[in-house]
């Protein structure tokens, strides 16, 4: 069963995916204010959940 950061670290990558495919404005190179902040979560908990498994 996967631990409690790697499951909050892909559900901000489907929230973000989520967005970005209902949203015109979002593209691989620009985000509006609500995928900025989706895309803000999800690398910061990817960040953590890396660099906790480096650490192992």
């Amino acid at each position: 069963m996967p631990d409690a950061l790697y499951q909050r670290y892909q559900q901000a990558h489907r929230a973000h995916q989520a967005h970005r495919t209902d949203c015109p404005h979002c593209t691989d190179r620009a985000r509006c204010p609500d995928g900025e902040r989706l895309w803000a979560a999800f690398e910061r908990l990817q960040d953590a959940y890396l660099k906790r498994q480096r650490t192992r």
